[in-house]
């Protein structure tokens, strides 16, 4: 099967790692990351997420790149290709639909992003946050509308392949990424609150490490984190060349992630300090849109700080959609031989009907706000299937494949082609073999328990 024209493939390496990075990097980064550390016990959390990163999902990570490249293919073709004839390839089937499932809530959250960015400028914030926040969100017209544009944003991404667009967006945007965090987390620490926001975010309690609660939430932030079991790794792997050493990008990759999460709890936690009654267990939309935005609007020159973090925000949130976008594109170009225009229109408009529901679901629609019988909302319903089961299942299999199916010697062959640098591969053999699988069983059992307990 010939590879299709329109695949494309990276410029550079910088450009992938970068590209790789902004995929990694996103809204859970900004706000998930900080509030973890807070709830965790502090510097015990990042202990018990270092140890996870690099015993689980760093492994797992050069997996799927090595997956990617080998096979030159998408997730499920790769699967094809790598072992023909075996029903492997439903695995890649899955990181396909769960890159479409997760595009079309984080579409909704991307898009109160952007709305943010106007409603600080123009002080409509104010007021009061909270009531403002949930008639934001009851607004249906406003809500589609943002989350409309936000996939058209990154489908116009997507149109310019990926050199020309993923490549050069990401390489533009990262790096202002990275400014923003950097001038946020020095203003940030110039508030009344700073220090006592810094005692509790990297205050240690290590008597939380033995706490299997820390090490679920550390492993599914790791995951969630670098984009792992949704077959970007894989689709981004597929565009690496030959010359490329997999293992020392993936190491970026996971630098410029870990340093872009610590990086937000310096913000987050000395910012919300500075409010007299701040919670610092409010997490998710709670504190990023009804809690910062009253510290933005009573400190001297607040807006300007304000519409820097949504802007933050929006940088980050659109890098992560465009790697969420390229999966399922990238499949109907490999499989089904589409032209890479008719990919991104259809998968875009597809992705857009199912995220009608989760920008309706907070309080536009009473049915999407409160499903008959589950109890929750369509959002929250889609978090949970996708983020909390899917992505944890596609991991163990990714994992499994490459230590029974594909088998970890010839894996070790592809990430040593070229004389590409590899330390200690039989560690990584034994990671991938043995405790990547093991540690993320225990995340999945831990999470189907919560789910029916």
């Amino acid at each position: 099967m010939a590879i299709a024209a329109d695949r494309g493939a990276w410029g550079s390496r910088v450009g992938f790692i970068l590209a790789a990075a902004g995929s990694a990097v996103g809204l859970g980064n900004i706000w998930g990351f900080p509030t973890q550390v807070g709830q965790g016990g502090g510097a015990a959390f990042v202990v018990v997420y270092l140890a996870c990163i690099s015993l689980i999902c760093g492994p797992i990570l050069i997996a799927e790149l090595a997956i990617g490249r080998r096979s030159q293919r998408s997730p499920v073709a790769a699967f094809r290709v790598i072992r023909p004839g075996t029903p492997w390839w439903l695995a890649g089937a899955l990181g396909v639909l769960a890159g479409v499932g997760i595009l079309s809530f984080y579409s909704v959250i991307a898009g109160w992003t952007i709305g943010y960015i106007w409603f600080t400028v123009t002080g409509a914030v104010d007021g009061d946050p909270g009531a403002f926040f949930a008639d934001f969100v009851s607004n249906a017209p406003l809500t589609v509308g943002l989350t409309a544009l936000v996939m058209l944003i990154t489908a116009g991404v997507i149109l310019g392949g990926v050199r020309s667009g993923i490549e050069r967006f990401t390489t533009t945007l990262m790096p202002l990424l990275i400014g923003l965090l950097l001038l946020l987390a020095i203003r940030s620490l110039t508030l009344p609150g700073a220090s006592e926001g810094l005692a509790y975010y990297l205050r240690p309690d290590f008597s939380r490490m033995a706490d299997l609660g820390v090490f679920n939430s550390a492993l599914g932030q790791a995951f969630f984190s670098l984009s792992l079991g949704m077959g970007t790794m894989i689709t981004y792997g597929s565009y690496l060349s030959r010359r490329t050493a997999i293992a020392g990008s993936a190491l970026w990759v996971i630098a410029l992630d870990t340093s872009i999460a610590f990086l937000a709890g310096l913000i987050i936690f000395p910012t919300g300090f500075s409010i007299p009654d701040f919670d610092p267990s409010t997490s998710g939309p709670g504190l990023i849109f009804t809690v910062l935005p009253r510290l933005f609007a009573s400190m001297p020159g607040g807006a300007l700080f304000g519409v820097a973090f949504f802007l933050l925000l929006s940088v980050a949130a659109l890098t992560s959609a465009v790697s969420l976008l390229e999966v399922p594109v990238a499949h109907l170009i490999d499989v089904h031989g589409w032209p890479r225009t008719r990919a991104v229109i259809v998968v875009t408009a597809g992705t857009m009907l199912l995220a009608v529901p989760s920008a309706l679901a907070g309080g536009a629609v009473d049915a999407f706000t409160r499903l008959p019988l589950l109890g929750t909302d369509f959002l929250t319903l889609m978090v949970t299937v996708w983020n909390n089961v899917a992505l944890p299942l596609g991991g163990l299999l990714i994992a499994l494949f490459v230590a029974y199916a594909w088998r970890v010697e010839e894996a070790v062959r592809e990430l040593q082609v070229e004389g590409a640098w590899l330390p200690y591969p039989g560690l990584w053999g034994f990671l991938i073999r043995y405790v990547a699988p093991v540690g993320i069983l225990v995340i999945i059992v831990v999470t189907i328990r919560a789910l029916l307990g």
